[in-house]
């Protein structure tokens, strides 16, 4: 299972993440995790991101994306 993080000073708030995966993303002034969602569908999400902002990680706390 995967996992999602936003770095809230590299978001630009375009919310392709929250166009994607609406369970999972939600724009305010930047992106937020909301909920949660298949590991594929975060992932099409992180790697929409134009600001590189999403990183995503496994359930060891490794580095999936970016």
């Amino acid at each position: 299972t995967l996992t999602a993080h936003v770095d809230e000073f590299a978001c630009a708030a375009h919310g392709d993440c929250e166009a994607i995966a609406p369970e999972i993303f939600s724009i305010d002034d930047v992106a937020v995790v909301i909920g949660t969602g298949p590991d594929e569908l975060m992932l099409a999400a992180a790697e929409a991101c134009p600001s590189v902002a999403i990183v995503v990680t496994d359930a060891d706390g490794r580095r999936v994306y970016p």
